[in-house]
Parts: C-alpha cells; sequence; structure tokens
C-alpha cells in the first residue's frame, strides 16, 4: 500500500503511486539534464504519467508536493514551448492544464518552423559578417546544416504519420 494519501493516487489500483512518483522524478531529471526548467520537468511528467493526460494546478500542486505558484510558472512555460494547452470546462472556475493528443509532432512542427527562423536570421549574419570571414563561413555551415534539417523533418514527419496509422489500424 502507498504511504501517500488517497488524493494524491492515481484511480488506477494496478499501480504502485510510490513507483510512479519516484518515475516522475527521474523522468524530470532526464529532462532537466536536457535543458527544461525544474518545475517544468516535473509537472510535464506528472502530466504525462497521468491517464488522462489532465489535471488542474491543485492536483499538480498536490501529487508534486509544491506550491500552486510554483506549478503556475511551470505551466506558463511549458504552454510557450508547446507541450501543454490550458483549457476550462463550462461553467468551472478551475483551469485543467492537458497534453496536446499529437504531442511530439505538434512540438517537433513548431521546432521546425523555429529552424526555418534561425536559418533565416543566420543568413542576415552571413551577409553583415561577409561569407569568407571564419565568422561568415561558421554561419554558412549553420545555415547548411538547418536547411539540412528543414528539408529532411517533413519525410521524417510523413514517415511516423504512415507508421502511426500502420500500429493504430493493428
Amino acid at each position: 500500500m502507498s504511504s501517500r494519501p488517497q488524493s494524491q493516487r492515481d484511480p488506477n489500483p494496478q499501480r504502485d503511486e510510490d513507483a510512479v512518483l519516484r518515475y516522475i522524478e527521474s523522468f524530470a531529471l532526464v529532462l532537466t539534464q536536457a535543458g527544461f526548467q525544474r518545475m517544468a520537468a516535473r509537472v510535464f511528467s506528472a502530466l504525462m504519467v497521468t491517464d488522462s493526460g489532465r489535471l488542474t494546478a491543485a492536483e499538480i500542486a498536490e501529487k508534486l508536493s509544491v506550491s500552486p505558484a510554483a506549478v503556475s510558472g511551470a505551466v506558463r512555460y511549458l504552454e510557450q514551448i508547446g507541450l501543454v494547452s490550458k483549457e476550462r470546462e463550462p461553467g468551472e472556475r478551475r483551469d485543467h492544464y492537458r497534453l496536446y493528443d499529437d504531442l511530439w509532432y505538434a512540438t517537433f512542427l513548431k521546432r521546425n518552423r523555429m529552424m526555418t527562423l534561425w536559418r533565416d536570421a543566420t543568413v542576415e549574419g552571413i551577409e553583415a559578417m561577409g561569407p569568407n570571414t571564419p565568422a561568415g563561413r561558421r554561419l554558412a555551415d549553420m545555415v547548411d546544416f538547418l536547411d539540412f534539417m528543414i528539408s529532411e523533418i517533413p519525410v521524417l514527419f510523413e514517415r511516423w504519420h504512415r507508421l502511426h496509422l500502420e500500429r493504430q489500424a493493428g
């Protein structure tokens, strides 16, 4: 039996809630090492392991044993980077935070758009530095890499959709 209060338990009786909480912290640590803000990583991890993929700020705060203010900043960051959305049920006063249905596709699609912006800004830098300077050549290498990624990511998206549909079909 879990040592956590009933309100912090997932309604799924097949889960060991202490193991779930350890996983949340472990996964959050990996995300933090990849550059996430610590609290945002913990909030994202908590949402990922919740069957509904949807929690209120109070539920997240209770699950992670943190203040609602800490959750507020974390979900704002997660909204900005496109990993969660805020929604409110009709007649309710509390916001719910949920993961996007096709989370990874949407996230990487947004990153692909960002790479186009980076590439365009880098091209401006080449012009400013001069194409035959060390800085200009370094920026040109960056443009080449970004051009490659921009052209390859849509191909990967298409392959992913086909594979995903095949897996769902059975």
